[in-house]
């Protein structure tokens, strides 16, 4: 955890920790030797990779302009996975990160990510919220979830939970304009993971984020259950919608080109939030 003595860092990893998420250490410059909640800090994340060896992961949260210092930080030290709470990074600085992680064979998930989880295993970030409150709505099932709205990756997983199904992994891919991780790279993720049969995708207007995972269903890079919604498709040009990412422009991102590239390679693609959960359990019941 890096930013981990900060308000939000102490509070996060205490929520991590007490869902089951093996946090070996945190970072904060300048305050190493001390511990929050019994995880020691370390004042690089130098120091913490070579008191505890490679580290699969790290939650960033510090503000949105320290945010690329960290990040590069962490990915020069051999991590591969940063997630990265903070929302207002510097568009510059998102691509730099983003374009290091890549030389680097890493992943980042977010900016303006609220996190991932997988369900009664681990989270990373403060998707969830609280321990309990985590617990109630990612109950464990055969669903992945991906989405472009922090608050609807809870929704659906929570609508899921309700109708008696449940989850493998939930992911928010961050609400920025400039993203690490996207669904087309998720979609390949989830075909090789044996537990997840179906994926829903809550994506929104703005970007070319779900023809891209259309793309990738057309190529054979994933070949389970598609569900999908798409928000904001009454809106027209030029108006923004929910988040940074969400506009479109000069005929790019609009509802009706993700809908019919999503109809194209047979996802199920529904007209309301309220239908994601019961076209996952007809596809489930088949």
């Amino acid at each position: 955890m890096q930013g981990i003595t900060g308000r939000e860092g102490t509070a996060r990893t205490r929520a991590m920790v007490d869902y089951g998420t093996k946090i070996l250490c945190g970072v904060t410059p300048g305050r190493g030797g001390s511990n929050v909640w019994d995880v020691p800090v370390y004042n690089t994340v130098a120091e913490a990779v070579q008191a505890h060896g490679p580290l699969d992961a790290c939650v960033v949260f510090v503000p949105g302009p320290q945010v690329k210092d960290a990040v590069i930080e962490a990915l020069e030290a051999g991590i591969k996975f940063p997630v990265i709470p903070a929302e207002r990074v510097p568009l510059h600085d998102s691509l730099k990160m983003i374009s290091l992680a890549r030389r680097k064979n890493a992943r980042i998930l977010g900016p303006g990510s609220l996190g991932i989880v997988s369900a009664g295993k681990a989270l990373l970030g403060w998707i969830g919220g609280t321990e309990e409150f985590a617990r109630e709505v990612f109950k464990p099932g055969p669903l992945g979830v991906m989405s472009r709205s922090g608050g609807q990756t809870t929704t659906v997983a929570w609508s899921i939970a309700q109708s008696g199904s449940g989850i493998t992994t939930a992911v928010h891919v961050g609400a920025e304009p400039v993203v690490g991780l996207s669904f087309a790279e998720m979609l390949p993720l989830f075909e090789k993971d044996p537990q997840t049969e179906v994926v829903v995708m809550f994506g929104e207007i703005g970007t070319v984020a779900e023809e891209e995972a259309a793309e990738v269903v057309k190529e054979g890079g994933f070949t389970k259950p598609l569900v999908a919604y798409i928000a904001g498709r009454s809106l027209p040009a030029g108006v923004r919608f929910s988040h940074a990412s969400a506009i479109i422009e000069r005929g790019r991102g609009t509802a009706e080109s993700k809908i019919r590239a999503l109809q194209e390679v047979s996802a199920h693609v529904v007209e309301r939030p309220q239908d994601i959960a019961a076209s996952v359990l007809k596809i489930l019941k088949r």
